[in-house]
């Protein structure tokens, strides 16, 4: 018995008469339960377990009537255990352990949690349709433009030809922007994102992208930069641009009005916050809006819903944070850090610059 208290999942041992004969400190931990309440019940009212349609898996399987001899294993199956007001995904195997005449005198049972799995099957769920769904359209457009002007080429004028092919192009952008998702989505999760830092000027990096931002968006949205002198920043420009891209385009899709760069520093950090001026954001949505697909309630806007996600992997891959503050009707702000840089964290070694500068006078 010693051996299953050093394993990490939840054991239990269940006797020819159904009964609990043993459960390790996992299994106790898991079921919520003392271990005089469970060794010695039966098994089927201490671990209360589902199937997939709701059924009882103790009367569904009838482990303990099953040949031991024949059918030693029991196969790793997900189920639900039920217990304590909760309801929690498992993942269950087992060994039958046979008698003299091969009838099952013992069942060993191992159980770990299986919710992480769980949210991953239901995320890779999530990513096959919407990657889906965003994708059918813009190919979709692609496809019956290249159709039409293949089939009715001559009877187009040279504008209509153009108009149709800037469309397939933007659409063509729009594939690749999902596809560059996909890839920070994959590099983020696997832990393999790669920084090529160097020196940067966050002013003028605020600057440059609020332009380019601002001018693909036509009339109507005004982007301010407000910010002044700061210490320069070891950093990755090219993801730093994207960090706040994806915060402006963000601010876009939800206000019609100003939207505001500013920075400040502290000891230790740069502090960059994006304002608008939108609905902005309710409470309960604060936090789950960094995670991976979110969307609003009924929300109807375009978009994967991973730009947040991705936008807060990039900065956490610098060693900053990011968060949001909102009050519904005042619009929203997003502040996020990256760590001061300077020559030490580019590697030049100071006390020999210094000294190649003079300092030996």
């Amino acid at each position: 018995m010693a051996a299953l208290e050093l394993i990490a999942d939840a054991a239990v041992i269940v006797g020819s008469d159904g009964a609990v004969t043993y459960a390790n400190t996992q299994a106790l931990r898991l079921l919520r339960l003392s271990a005089d309440r469970v060794v010695g019940q039966q098994a089927d009212h201490v671990l209360r377990l589902r199937t997939e349609d709701g059924a009882d898996w103790w009367a569904t399987c009838t482990p303990m009537q099953a040949d031991a001899a024949l059918l030693p294993r029991i196969a790793e199956q997900e189920l639900t255990l039920v217990g304590a007001g909760t309801s929690r995904a498992v993942a269950m195997t087992g060994a039958r352990l046979a008698d003299d005449a091969g009838r099952t005198a013992q069942l060993v049972l191992t159980i770990r949690r299986a919710d992480a799995r769980r949210r991953r099957d239901v995320a890779r769920s999530d990513l096959v349709s919407t990657v889906s769904h965003e994708l059918r359209s813009p190919l979709t457009s692609v496809k019956g433009f290249t159709k039409t002007l293949l089939a009715k080429w001559d009877r187009f004028n040279d504008e209509q030809k153009k108009q149709m092919l800037a469309t397939v192009n933007e659409d063509a952008d729009r594939v690749t922007r999902l596809l560059g998702e996909l890839l920070a989505v994959s590099r983020i999760d696997a832990g393999r994102l790669q920084l090529k830092r160097q020196m940067i000027d966050m002013a003028a990096t605020a600057a440059r992208v609020g332009e380019r931002v601002e001018a693909g968006v036509g009339h109507g949205r005004t982007i301010t930069v407000d910010i002044g002198e700061l210490p320069q920043l070891y950093a990755d420009p090219d993801r730093v641009e994207q960090i706040l891209s994806n915060l402006l385009e963000n601010a876009i899709r939800y206000t019609g009005g100003k939207i505001t760069i500013t920075a400040s520093e502290t000891e230790e950090f740069v502090e960059v916050a994006v304002a608008d001026e939108g609905d902005g954001i309710p409470e309960e949505f604060l936090n789950p809006i960094f995670t991976k697909f979110f969307r609003k309630p009924g929300e109807r806007k375009q978009g994967t819903g991973l730009g947040l996600y991705i936008t807060k992997g990039l900065v956490q891959a610098h060693g900053g944070e990011i968060v949001v503050e909102s009050t519904p009707g005042s619009g929203s702000v997003f502040r996020f850090t990256l760590p001061k840089g300077g020559l030490e964290l580019a590697g030049i070694d100071l006390s020999a610059l210094r000294h190649t500068n003079g300092d030996s006078h």
